[in-house]
């Protein structure tokens, strides 16, 4: 269980990547851009990913169940900052705004990978799986 949720949360940050390599090349980052994506929304919730990447990679080296629920605790803001880019994006598809250019199949990808990994990671941290 632990290792399939490394996987899905390296495939979630690949396409969280992508996302975010289109939004700062097309400017969405920049004041006046006209983004829907707050900078500290979209920084906030790569941070918070890229910590509780480390938290479980640590947690797989450590075995120590206070670091998956760490890494468990710190996806919870992650899910819910995801949520609300996505539903600024949802409107945002035809703005022509560095979101637009979202590819909406990546979109997808990323939050069904998204969900998935909160709860492997959950299942995880309670010990379902294990022998």
């Amino acid at each position: 269980m632990a290792i399939a949720a490394l996987i899905t949360w390296l495939v979630t940050a690949a396409g969280g990547f992508v996302m975010l390599g289109i939004w700062i090349s097309k400017g969405g980052h920049r004041p006046g851009s006209g983004t829907r994506l707050a900078p500290g929304l979209v920084f906030g919730h790569f941070a918070l990913a890229v910590i509780g990447l480390v938290l479980w990679i640590a947690y797989l080296a450590a075995d120590n169940d206070g670091l998956a629920w760490a890494a468990f605790a710190a996806l919870l803001p992650v899910a819910l900052l995801g949520f609300a880019m996505f539903a600024r994006w949802i409107p945002a598809r035809r703005t022509g705004t560095a979101e637009s250019r979202f590819p909406v199949p990546v979109v997808i990808a990323h939050g069904v990978f998204a969900a998935t990994t909160l709860v492997l990671v959950l299942l995880a941290a309670l010990g379902v799986g294990e022998s």
